[in-house]
């Protein structure tokens, strides 16, 4: 009678068949491979690529049916020649030059100027519309300015030696062992400077500051009224002009114009007669001119009278000069003219 097989639980696996006994000798019968579950689609990771479905192929205009279209390769573009850089078109620049050594000493302050020589000092001592601050002398220059100008002066001096004015004006400066600390003159106006006897002389972009100087030098040793400049292109009042001047900074009003032509207009309505000069005119003769006011206009050396100013002029008069030099220097052709004007019979 044969046993009943045990009974299962449901769900329950059979159980392996026991293993027949090995005989010796005999290799063991090799294991059957595990059994892999099956991966989660979710935790594996991204999809493999899949050839493009229906929808894509429509898009694309690719019938079915048919095999893609082979794109042909786009051509080779030879790459373009590159231009040369700027940098190598110019040319070496040359290494730049240290800057000049500044001159030593304090600068004058805003509106004020520092005055030298000794005959600049002495003027200015002297002229009460001058607002002076500081006066620096050496032993020497006081007692050749104590000569001069006896004392009192308008303010005390303070001794130091050349070595101190050097280091205070620069080592070019000439001053003769004065200096003077003061405020630029106030200009007078055109009205009070035609109250004075004289002829007018006026500068047309006259730019040096020296020439200017010794222009005042004449006007001041032939009895002229004024000098006017233009406001824009001359330089305003400086110790090398006042050095120039030789004191006739003090003594000639110096007038700055905004507009030359319009200056010159208001001295042909107060009577004066403008005269222009220029080597292309007539001889300049003090005799016609004798009994006539006359307004004097030079210009710069080389350039000469500008167009506007030389229409504005009544009359053009040219300095005789047989010895065959074109021209002369600014001041120097300023002193031949008032000489001319100026001289007696």
């Amino acid at each position: 009678m044969r046993s009943k097989p045990p009974i299962r639980p449901p769900g329950s696996r059979p159980s392996a068949p026991a293993a027949p006994p090995r005989e010796p000798g005999a290799r063991p019968a090799p294991r059957p491979p595990a059994r892999i579950p099956p991966r989660d689609r979710k935790a594996s990771g991204p999809r493999p690529s899949r050839p493009p479905d229906l929808k894509e192929r429509r898009a694309e205009g690719i019938k079915l049916g048919q095999p893609r279209p082979v794109r042909a390769p786009e051509p080779v573009r030879a790459p373009a020649p590159e231009r040369p850089r700027a940098e190598t078109l110019r040319a070496p620049q040359p290494a730049a030059s240290p800057p000049l050594p500044r001159a030593p000493g304090p600068a004058a302050p805003r509106g004020g100027v520092w005055l030298h020589g000794l005959h600049a000092v002495e003027a200015a001592l002297a002229n009460p519309a001058r607002r002076l601050k500081r006066l620096l002398l050496t032993e020497d220059a006081e007692a050749a300015l104590t000569a001069r100008l006896p004392q009192p002066w308008p303010l005390q001096p303070e001794r130091g030696d050349r070595a101190k004015l050097d280091h205070l004006l620069g080592r070019d400066t000439v001053h003769q062992g004065a200096a003077l600390l003061a405020d630029l003159l106030g200009p007078p106006s055109l009205a009070a400077v035609l109250d004075r006897p004289g002829p007018v002389l006026v500068l047309d972009q006259v730019t040096d500051p020296r020439n200017i100087g010794a222009v005042l030098r004449s006007a001041a040793a032939f009895g002229a009224a004024a000098v006017i400049t233009q406001d824009r292109n001359a330089p305003e009042e400086t110790g090398v002009m006042a050095k120039a001047a030789s004191g006739a900074l003090e003594r000639v009003p110096l007038l700055r114009a905004v507009n030359l032509a319009r200056t010159l207009a208001a001295l042909k309505a107060a009577g004066l007669w403008v005269v222009g000069l220029d080597t292309a005119g007539a001889p300049l003769l003090g005799g016609p001119l004798r009994e006539r006011r006359v307004a004097l206009v030079l210009g710069a050396e080389g350039a000469g009278l500008r167009r506007l100013t030389r229409d504005t002029c009544d009359e053009l008069s040219g300095l005789p000069m047989p010895g065959g030099m074109e021209s002369l220097n600014v001041a120097a052709a300023a002193a031949v003219a008032l000489y001319e004007l100026t001289r007696t019979p």
